[in-house]
C-alpha cells in the first residue's frame, strides 16, 4: 500500500490523458499563461460575470408555463432513450480510455441536461434548465465544425461523438420548441436570459473547471492552453474569447432560435415582457 498514491486512486478519472497529443494537457500546457497572469484574468472575468449575472437575473421575468404543449410523449421517450444510450456509450468510452475527466466538458454537461428536459414534467423549473440551454448550443455547433477526434482511438468512439452533437444540436432542441409550453424560448429582442447564461458559463470555466484543470494538468475546455486550431492563439487567447463570445453566442442563440421558428413555428406565449425588473 505505500506506493499507493493519490495519482493513483485517480488514475481511471484522467490516466489516459496524453500530454503528446497537442493541447491535451501537461505541464507545458499548464504553464502556458504565467501565474499572475491567470490571477489576474481569472479575478477580473469572474467579477464582470459575476455582475452580469446579477443584473441578468435582476431583469428576467420567469413567466408561467404555457400550456401549449403538444401531447407527444412517445416522441420524448424515444428521444430519451436514444439519448442515454448513446450518452451511455460515451461515458463507456471514457471508462475505457481513463478520461472520465471530459464528462465535464460542457457539451457533456448539455447532454444531462437535455435528459432531463425530455423526462422531467413541464413546470417553470424546466423552462428555466431549457432557455438556460438554449445559450450553451453554440458549443455544440463549434463542435461540429471544428471536431477534436484525433484522440478517439476505440472503434465507433467517433461515430458516438456524432451521433452525441448531432442529437443535443440539430434533432432535441427543435424537436423540444415544437413541442411548445414550458420549452418556449424567450422574446426575440430578450437578452436577459442569454446574458444571465453566459454569465455562469464563464463563472463556471474560470473557477471549478480551472481549478481541476490546473490540479491535474488536464486542458478541459482550452483552460490551460488553447487548442493548436484557436485563430486567437496565443497569451491572450483567453481574453480574446472572453470578448468575442459575448458577441457570438447571443448571435448564435437569436439566430438558431429564429430559424427553427421559421421551418417549425409553434404558438408563442401571450403576454410575456421582456427583460422586466423584479418586484
Amino acid at each position: 500500500m505505500s506506493g499507493y498514491t493519490w495519482q493513483n486512486m485517480f488514475d481511471w478519472v484522467y490516466g489516459g490523458v496524453d500530454p503528446k497529443f497537442v493541447g491535451n494537457g501537461g505541464p507545458e500546457c499548464a504553464n502556458f499563461l504565467g501565474i499572475y497572469q491567470r490571477i489576474i484574468e481569472t479575478i477580473v472575468m469572474t467579477t464582470i460575470a459575476a455582475l452580469e449575472t446579477y443584473y441578468s437575473w435582476k431583469y428576467i421575468k420567469i413567466p408561467e408555463v404555457p400550456r401549449t404543449e403538444h401531447n407527444d410523449r412517445l416522441g420524448k421517450r424515444i428521444l430519451l432513450v436514444v439519448l442515454c444510450v448513446t450518452f451511455g456509450i460515451e461515458i463507456g468510452f471514457k471508462f475505457a480510455t481513463k478520461t472520465v475527466i471530459y464528462l465535464l466538458n460542457p457539451c457533456h454537461l448539455l447532454t444531462a441536461i437535455q435528459i432531463y428536459l425530455l423526462a422531467a414534467p413541464p413546470s417553470k423549473t424546466v423552462l428555466i434548465v431549457f432557455r438556460l440551454q438554449l445559450s450553451l448550443l453554440s458549443g455544440a455547433l463549434l463542435a461540429l465544425i471544428l471536431p477534436v477526434v484525433n484522440t478517439r482511438l476505440l472503434p465507433f468512439e467517433t461515430e458516438v461523438y456524432w451521433v452525441q452533437h448531432i442529437l443535443i444540436y440539430i434533432i432535441i432542441p427543435p424537436y423540444l420548441m415544437k413541442c411548445g409550453g414550458a420549452f418556449t424560448p424567450e422574446p426575440f429582442s430578450d437578452i436577459c436570459w442569454v446574458g444571465w447564461t453566459m454569465s455562469l458559463t464563464y463563472i463556471y470555466h474560470f473557477v471549478p473547471l480551472q481549478i481541476i484543470a490546473l490540479s491535474l494538468e488536464v486542458n478541459l475546455n482550452n483552460m490551460l492552453c488553447p487548442a493548436p486550431s484557436d485563430p486567437f492563439y496565443g497569451r491572450w487567447y483567453r481574453v480574446a474569447a472572453f470578448i468575442h463570445q459575448h458577441a457570438l453566442v447571443p448571435v448564435h442563440m437569436k439566430v438558431y432560435t429564429l430559424i427553427v421558428k421559421i421551418f417549425l413555428p409553434t404558438s408563442r406565449p401571450e403576454n410575456e415582457k421582456h427583460c422586466v425588473k423584479k418586484g
